[in-house]
């Protein structure tokens, strides 16, 4: 039996509707995404679902027989800069997982820009960034843009885009039934409905392991990735990778240097630990901002794929993965770097959003202190501890930074 996890209603039944689902026995479930946004209902997700929203939430996940099969994510927001990357640990936690992960993205979306509309254009980075995530696990990790009025509407004639209003965004015709979705009859869409009928019917033929294994050489999710490949270049053109966001944010220096910068905190027969210092060199991704969240989470995971990572793991890196929020200098002289305040750039501003998670920690009350419906979830966290009672960015944070550096204090890791 397949079941369908969904954050809305709707987007379950169109992806039903529109691929071989709806000819199988399928039961629709709510997803609930965290401990943190749902602490009354998160606990009732079975354990192999949360495996894969331990950094954050797709829109939908598809399961056959209680084992996942593919996740989707879909996105309305114009994909230029670092916001490409905004969504890309939901894509991560799936395929990290071993679960192929489909993500609809608009090729451009309209937006006022200095006065005018103009098309706010896919940073193609992220093609990039899907590419290296197949490369190191193996298995589909795949972009379909969602249908617009680009191609047909250029910015001279912007104005006379039939979905102006949607941002250009064309949404499927039966709108009351499947509000905000992609146009059903799109070749984007056809292409995506085709490549999960191939991932359903190579699980039910060759099974969970081997079905996945195959994935990657079917002809369908090959055609998808040449695809990829080709916008990737077409779109990069000569522009340097390491020019394009979230990369053009980082540095990479020698290891001593952020060594160097820890140093302060060595005392009292402490020293830093030997994964910081067995990596020669470090990435420095600069917010250069104040601690927040988006998009700075995700595009940490892709900067991780895109120039650390070789292994399926965060210890599987060539260089440490650190990030920097204030106004960072390097001090080649002494080796070092600096870290001065840019907008409220705080380290008690993390610890604030942590201190506020503690809320929906049961684990410091006595048996006596809990409510029924409240055990199941207390036996929960009793496994996991607070793993998912913290918010996404916290998670995303730190499952993939080695080091965060404040003007104002550090944490890093020692193994």
């Amino acid at each position: 039996m397949y079941r369908i996890w969904h954050s809305t209603e709707s987007l379950a039944d169109y992806i039903i509707d529109h691929t071989l689902l709806g000819t199988r026995d399928v039961v629709k479930s709510k997803l609930y995404e965290s401990d943190a946004n749902n602490p009354t209902r998160f606990h009732t997700m079975p354990d192999h679902i949360r495996k894969i929203l331990y950094l954050d939430a797709p829109d939908i996940i598809v399961e056959l027989n209680n084992r996942p099969i593919f996740t989707i994510e879909i996105s309305t927001a114009a994909g230029t800069g670092h916001t490409i990357s905004q969504r890309f640990a939901r894509i991560a936690a799936s395929v990290e997982n071993g679960v192929p992960a489909f993500y609809v993205y608009s090729k451009g979306a309209i937006i006022p820009r200095s006065g005018r509309y103009k098309w706010d254009i896919i940073n193609p980075i992220i093609f990039k960034v899907l590419e290296e995530v197949m490369r190191i696990h193996g298995i589909p990790a795949l972009l379909y843009y969602f249908p617009s009025d680009i191609d047909d509407f250029p910015n001279s004639d912007i104005a006379s885009a039939p979905n102006f209003s949607n941002k250009g965004l064309r949404h499927d015709k039966d709108i009351a039934k499947y509000p905000a979705c992609p146009d059903s009859t799109s070749p984007e869409m056809a292409n995506m409905f085709a490549a999960i009928n191939k991932v359903l019917k190579t699980i039910e033929t060759k099974g969970l392991h081997d079905g996945r294994a195959a994935l990657l050489h079917t002809r369908e999710i090959a055609q998808q990735r040449d695809f990829m490949s080709k916008e990737f270049y077409d779109r990069a053109g000569k522009k340097r990778l390491s020019g394009m966001s979230p990369l053009s944010a980082t540095i990479e220096v020698d290891t001593q240097y952020l060594l160097n910068f820890l140093s302060s905190h060595e005392s009292g027969g402490y020293r830093i630990g030997e994964l910081l210092r067995s990596r020669k060199t470090t990435v420095l991704y600069k917010a250069n901002s104040g601690f927040r969240g988006d998009p700075y989470a995700g595009s940490l995971a892709a900067i991780d794929y895109l120039l650390c990572r070789e292994g399926k793991t965060f210890e599987d890196r060539n260089s440490n993965l650190v990030m920097v929020f204030g106004k960072m200098a390097i001090d080649d002289n002494d080796q070092t770097i600096t870290i001065t305040n840019k907008a409220g750039s705080t380290i008690q501003r993390l610890f604030k959003d942590v201190k506020a998670c503690a809320k929906h920690n049961l684990l410091t009350k006595d048996y006596a202190e809990l409510k029924s419906s409240e055990i199941s979830r207390y036996y929960m966290q009793m496994r996991y501890g607070s793993t998912y009672s913290k918010v996404k960015h916290i998670r995303v944070f730190s499952h993939f930074a080695d080091a965060i550096l404040f003007p104002d204090g550090a944490l890093w890791r020692d193994g």
